[in-house]
């Protein structure tokens, strides 16, 4: 048995964007195995066998044998103690609701340490992932005993409490496979999609088009249902009451049966149906008034409560409901019979991502009055195949979106438009979705706004509908991806001049600009934070902000090592020299190779669309030119470079001097911005950089003529107004 007692964690850092490990946050742990880096797996009897027996999930990890059980394999064979908590860690996150998949391990030159990263959803959960699986794996190396169930459920509660919603992550999802950037804004499930100007914004169902008068509206059942009927739509007959009394004398002016229920409710709560008499619609009354502001009874239509899904001015799904009953046994009171005919029901539970709710019919109103109605409580003792009903709605969660009858489907449409929500619930009974309303006197009986979205999502019955996509759809159409031009510099050889330069070049075409360097944050040239703003925070700062039609942004090699890049990707990448290791031996950043990682991260992000702009006079950052996705422009002071004339005989771009004049070229054709000697003094001793921030210019369209104009009038003091 080893004797060494824990696994140190040195070191645990949030890589908040795309950094040296992949595009994606992830918790990175420095760890110190101790002597256990003299005893691999294989040396370690039994650790095997308890990791799987607690961890059997792990199966699936592919590692870099790159199929099913392919860490288990590494298991067998030996593999080092950093390594196994990579995977734990990763297991449990997924065991605890948070799925993920990417992890890497690899050992720095002081022996026994190692950087440990692993993809995370939730900086909380990743953080307390990491102390779960050091504890894990330290009793399975010391064969102790370890409650993997209680560990899992901590790690669930904090998924619960701090990541998003199933709803809002389906959406999030969504946005992520069309490429549109997500940044989440709160701790709740309030995001933003896409980038300054492009931006939008939801909360689950809403938009940053959801009308507060719309959600007014619908709030108000008797004014959606007045605003319904003047548009032709079908409603049943009701009205607003004061008191029970009042409900009576409604209930019988407009004909039994009667539905009552609360005015401004929502999720059927404080609904009753299908009330023949007085006392029934007496103690409906209180409910309703109980459960919301006012009460409404209104006529009775019979038929299955439906849901129908409306994005935009289209209905993209819908959903159906039915009774839930249990039967009698004789000997089972009714809370039992729920317990073991409809609670074990695996769709059922108390959780978000349930389609169907547990039910409690000791302590649900509407279950009660239910069941008084028929001269029953919680405790009655139904005698032995006696069916007795415990809820008449709330069970809407059965898929029926391809039996939708196109007249149905428009009214719903038409009714989402009349009250002016752009995401809508529209709630109508009918006997058969399938036939026209006309036929069946169906009707619509309420339009909900913030729609549960998770009965389409995963229903209890039918196909799960993709509603994420069509909210993409609906807020971005089919071509745009919420991006503005993003233009991100790393190296060590004036980067902050580059970075201003080429915000001023951009300004100089009408754009709305923001800067994010050392100097300070900048919008449109305007300092509106003197300090050194070249982080990730600040980098957040112009990506939420509404007004920037393009942003720059300065990554020093450390903020990359630090914190990660603050966009996810970007239109131009500039990289301008592979120095500096020598100043990040602290981040086990020891030679030019370590160095060559760093600054891929910044090559890395450029879009497919997109261009690298790279120093064309250093070789190492040359061959990053192999790992961008988009082009790439060479720029340097010598125009000869090998390089630049291997990269112009194959028809591609390159800045570079001539003669003393800024020259683009573009294969064979020359175009010259202008002498270099006739920028001011301060640009002319840095050459490298004008030479940079004129390639990324040309790499964003920005015309030659342009060029020479924001380069003659570009100020390096600029006037600093704090807003």
């Amino acid at each position: 048995m080893i004797k060494k007692k824990e696994i140190d964690i040195l070191r645990v850092t949030h890589l908040r964007g795309p950094n040296i490990w992949t595009y994606r946050p992830v918790i990175e742990a420095w760890v110190d195995i101790g002597e256990l880096e003299d005893f691999p797996s294989n040396l370690i009897p039994g650790l095997t066998e308890r990791l799987t027996a607690w961890l059997p999930g792990m199966i699936e990890h592919r590692c870099g044998v790159g199929e099913r059980g392919g860490f288990l394999l590494r298991l067998k064979e030996g593999t080092w103690a950093g390594h196994i908590l990579e995977h734990v860690a990763l297991e449990l996150q997924n065991l605890a609701g948070m799925r993920t998949g990417f992890g890497k391990t690899r050992g720095v030159s002081v022996r026994g340490v190692y950087k440990v990263a692993f993809r995370t959803r939730q900086e909380k959960v990743g953080r307390a992932a990491l102390v779960t699986a050091r504890d894990l794996l330290m009793a399975a190396i010391n064969d102790e005993s370890f409650d993997v169930t209680a560990g899992v459920a901590a790690l669930a509660e904090l998924v619960d409490s701090y990541c998003l919603g199933p709803s809002t992550a389906h959406i999030v999802e969504a946005a992520t496979e069309r490429r549109i950037p997500a940044i989440r804004l709160t701790e709740g499930n309030l995001v933003q999609l896409g980038y300054g100007s492009k931006q939008r914004r939801i909360w689950t169902a809403e938009t940053d088009q959801t009308s507060a008068i719309a959600e007014g509206i619908a709030s108000d059942k008797d004014l959606t249902k007045s605003l319904l009927q003047s548009c032709g739509l079908p409603v049943p007959e009701g009205r607003m009451v004061e008191n029970e009394e009042d409900a009576w004398e409604a209930a019988q002016d407009i004909g039994i049966p009667v539905v009552v229920k609360p005015y401004d409710g929502n999720h059927g709560r404080g609904v009753s149906l299908d009330l023949k008499t007085r006392e029934e619609v007496i103690a409906a009354y209180h409910l309703a008034n109980r459960k919301g502001n006012g009460v409404i009874v209104e006529s009775f239509i019979s038929g299955n409560e439906h849901r129908l899904l409306v994005v935009g001015r289209k209905v993209v799904a819908a959903a159906s409901g039915e009774a839930a009953w249990v039967t009698g046994d004789g000997k089972s009171n009714i809370i039992k019979l729920v317990d073991d005919q409809i609670n074990t029901d695996p769709r059922r539970g108390t959780s978000e991502d349930s389609p169907l709710s547990a039910l409690a019919p000791e302590v649900g109103a509407e279950i009660i009055l239910e069941l008084e109605r028929q001269g029953l409580t919680a405790y009655s003792i139904p005698t032995d195949g006696q069916k007795v009903l415990i809820q008449r709605n709330g069970n809407v969660a059965f898929d029926v979106t391809d039996r939708v009858h196109p007249s149905v489907a428009e009214m719903a449409s038409l009714a989402a438009r009349v009250i002016g929500l752009d995401i809508a619930g529209i709630d109508l009974v009918a006997e058969d979705i399938s036939r026209p309303l006309g036929e069946q006197r169906g009707a619509i009986i309420e339009v909900n706004a913030s729609p549960g979205l998770l009965a389409h999502l995963k229903p209890a019955g039918g196909v799960p509908r993709p509603i994420g996509p069509s909210i993409m759809d609906h807020l971005f159409g089919l071509e745009q991806n919420g991006r503005v031009p993003i233009i991100g510099i790393s190296g060590t050889q004036g980067v902050t001049l580059i970075a201003r330069l080429v915000a001023w070049l951009i300004q100089v075409t009408g754009k709305h600009v923001g800067l994010a360097c050392a100097d300070g944050l900048y919008l449109d040239n305007r300092s509106v934070d003197k300090n050194n703003c070249a982080n990730w925070e600040a980098g957040q700062r112009l990506l939420i902000n509404r007004s920037i039609g393009a942003a720059v942004f300065e990554n020093g090699n450390r903020m990359i090592l630090g914190e990660g890049l603050a966009y996810d990707k970007c239109a131009v990448g500039v990289v301008t020299d592979s120095l500096g290791h020598q100043d990040l031996a602290d981040f086990y950043i020891e030679d030019t190779q370590d160095m060559f990682k760093v600054l891929r991260t910044q090559v890395d992000v450029v879009l497919p669309d997109g261009m690298a702009v790279l120093n064309a006079a250093d070789h190492l950052v040359v061959e990053l030119a192999d790992l961008c996705d988009g082009k790439v422009i060479y720029y340097a002071q010598d125009a000869d470079l090998e390089v630049i004339t291997k990269h112009r005989a194959a028809g591609e771009r390159a800045v570079f001097l001539r003669d003393g004049n800024i020259v683009l070229a573009s294969g064979d054709e020359e175009t010259i911005v202008l002498p270099l000697g006739s920028l001011k003094p301060a640009k002319v001793a840095q050459p490298n950089s004008v030479l940079a921030a004129v390639a990324a210019a040309w790499a964003l369209d920005i015309t030659p003529e342009l060029i020479h104009a924001g380069l003659m009038t570009f100020e390096s003091k600029p006037k600093k107004t704090n807003y």
